[in-house]
């Protein structure tokens, strides 16, 4: 992850960051495309239409995240964005998992919250200015 979004980041500073955005996804578009043209595939993609409304918003999502990485990158830099990014993802998880979304819920015990703890302790004494 952190070197996709520095090379992301590379192309976002000479082509400018939603046309990086673009060109990263058309690129990845042609090669799963023909990925899938030449039979490597373990789904049915027939079976999209069966898919609920909702599974279709991770589109956008990845388009808002791989955005967000290109941008907090050249700002910050390649070791904060990436800890911010993974701190946010894992409280996220912690929630989503919580919640039962992906059908394997799990409960939010005191040992999980000081773990997510730790590590978003961690990504505090990573993220701040040295004195």
């Amino acid at each position: 992850m952190a070197l996709q979004g520095v090379l992301n980041s590379i192309l976002g500073k000479k082509i400018g960051d939603l046309e990086a955005v673009f060109v990263v996804h058309v690129i990845g578009t042609v090669l799963l495309g023909a990925g899938l043209l030449l039979g490597f595939t373990s789904g049915e993609l027939r079976a999209l239409k069966d898919a609920p409304w909702y599974s279709y918003l991770g589109g956008p999502l990845n388009i808002l995240i791989v955005w967000g990485v290109i941008a907090s990158v050249s700002k910050v830099g390649a070791a904060p964005a990436t800890t911010a990014i993974l701190a946010v993802q894992i409280s996220t998880a912690l929630l989503l998992d919580c919640f039962g979304v992906t059908g394997h819920k799990t409960a939010l015990t005191f040992t999980r919250i000081l773990g997510a703890a730790i590590f978003v302790a961690g990504a505090y004494l990573l993220l701040r200015k040295p004195s």
